[in-house]
């Protein structure tokens, strides 16, 4: 594990695997063991650097968080790197890594479901303030519920098949350590509006699974739109949770998308 101090003096901490050009992989919810199935199938291809978000994992934290602090702490490990990467963000990680490349040079932005709300579900968001509500109350657990199935479901998902599917999934309850986490970030994306015109200049492509949250699936097509130069790949049968749900179908298509995209050598 390596580390590197963001703008605001917070140490985020990353790990790098295999050799080649640098892919950035940014996470959103859980730490950087979300990405461990697709670090397997790229790292014979890439160097492949992982963060932890602030506040998550080995990454240190600061009293003022915002969606500005995550791009100055992506930056920060951006910069670290030799040559150009491409980066690859999940969910609020994608959005990280758009806005990134906003205003710094990369390769290329890959981004699975960008965690960007639009049209009437953004209208009537109020995830945030029921999850502020919870944490108010002293019950992070409740908070976490309603992340997940908000997030993971689209709250499209009854009470007795989401209590099942908790039930069965890895990371709980310890995941409810996040709520306060998810609580800041679920705000700020209910904040973000996304602009015409995103004024990316780097190759992008967008993915998303048919069985992800409707309103993430609408989403990501008006991100599409706005990027000059953005391609979109949709996996049959798969959910928000692609890259550890199906890592080889979306680690193929980042593969054949960067074989397309003109590399920096970072030894010339």
């Amino acid at each position: 594990m390596q580390t590197v101090t963001s703008a605001d003096g917070t140490r985020i901490a990353y790990e790098r695997h295999g050799e080649g050009q640098p892919l950035v992989l940014l996470h959103g919810d859980a730490t950087r063991r979300f990405w461990d199935p697709v670090v397997q199938r790229l790292a014979d291809d890439y160097t492949v650097v992982v963060p932890d978000r602030r506040g998550r994992g080995d990454s240190g934290d600061g009293a003022d968080w915002s969606l500005e602090r995550e791009v100055e702490d992506a930056r920060a490990v951006v910069e670290s790197v030799d040559g150009d990467p491409a980066l690859f963000g999940h969910s609020f990680g994608g959005l990280q890594a758009i806005e990134l490349t906003r205003t710094d040079p990369v390769a290329a932005v890959v981004a699975y479901e960008p965690s960007v709300i639009v049209g009437e579900y953004r209208e009537t968001a109020d995830l945030a303030d029921r999850m502020e509500a919870a944490l108010d109350a002293g019950d992070p657990e409740r908070a976490a519920r309603l992340h997940l199935r908000e997030v993971l479901h689209g709250g499209e998902i009854g009470d007795a098949a989401f209590e099942a599917w908790l039930d069965d999934w890895p990371l709980w309850p310890e995941y409810v350590r996040f709520a306060d986490d998810l609580y800041r970030m679920d705000r700020a994306i209910e904040r973000y509006e996304l602009p015409d015109e995103l004024g990316v200049d780097a190759p992008a492509l967008l993915l998303t699974g048919t069985e992800g949250p409707a309103h993430l699936r609408e989403s990501v097509r008006a991100v599409q739109e706005a990027l000059p130069d953005g391609r979109l790949v949709e996996f049959e049968g798969v959910s928000h949770a692609g890259p550890a749900e199906a890592p080889e179908r979306v680690a193929s298509a980042v593969r054949e998308f960067r074989a397309d995209v003109p590399v920096t050598d970072p030894s010339v």
